[in-house]
């Protein structure tokens, strides 16, 4: 029920140099209490002046709060939603996107490969006329499979005893008349060395001591692919050091008689 007006009234007692507790209490106890009880209204009304204005801005913010958090929940609500349907589509997005990666990889690959091959089928150009012979060659080659082994079985078998130039007549002059007489194909100038032994095995048996002559490696092939005992006319003993290293590993049996 205070107002303006009655604070207004009491204002000309509160500057009195007597209106205080301290004379009221040597009055009466009453007195003071009553003196205390006006000034600490006066200020109540004071502060709640200004109070009052802030309790109603209170009041009404707290209806805006309210209003505003009613509308973040639904904003909210739907942001959730939203996000949602975002989380869907990035993951199938992320799942487009490694399919994508993969079908990329898989054509770098594949595209490496195609280099590759036509890489190798160019390199590879050049040599089809190569085979091509090649291959005619391996069709009359062994047409004349024949006649070839014939010549080698021959060799094998009367050719040990002689000299190259005798070997070389018989091969030469005799053999390969005949064939030619009877019709049987033959490769002419027929190396026997390669026909019955291949690079490595000469070399093996040079570092067991068999001399590089063709003779020597004839008679080593003779030595080694005959079937009947060979019988080495040897004055320098070449033959018999290398027959020594070849078969030191399998326990060889020498004598004298």
């Amino acid at each position: 029920s205070m107002n303006e007006e009655t604070i207004e009234l009491l204002q000309p007692y509160f500057n009195m140099e007597d209106y205080t507790l301290e004379h009221g209490k040597k009055v009466c106890g009453n007195v003071a209490g009553l003196l205390s009880w006006t000034q600490a209204m006066a200020r109540f009304y004071a502060v709640n002046k200004e109070v009052l204005p802030l309790k109603a801005n209170l009041a009404k913010q707290e209806g805006r709060l309210k209003v505003a958090n009613a509308e973040l929940a639904e904003a909210q609500a739907v942001l959730d939603e939203k996000q949602a349907e975002l989380d869907k589509v990035q993951a199938k997005f992320d799942a487009a996107m490694k399919e994508k990666m993969d079908l990329l990889n898989d054509a770098e690959t594949c595209r490496r490969k195609m280099q590759a091959a036509s890489t190798l089928i160019d390199g590879l150009s050049g040599e089809r006329v190569r085979w091509t012979q090649q291959s005619k060659e391996f069709k009359s080659q062994i047409n004349r499979l024949v006649g070839d082994v014939l010549l080698c079985t021959g060799f094998l078998s009367y050719c040990g005893p002689f000299n190259q130039n005798f070997r070389d007549f018989l091969l030469k002059d005799l053999w390969e008349t005949e064939m030619r007489a009877h019709k049987i194909p033959f490769t002419e100038n027929l190396n026997l060395i390669s026909m019955l032994v291949d690079p490595p095995t000469i070399s093996e048996w040079n570092l067991q001591g068999l001399p590089g002559d063709d003779f020597s490696i004839q008679n080593g092939i003779i030595v080694t692919k005959a079937a009947r005992y060979p019988l080495l006319v040897d004055p320098q003993s070449q033959g018999k050091t290398w027959i020594k290293k070849k078969e030191e590993d399998n326990d060889l049996l020498v004598s004298s008689v």
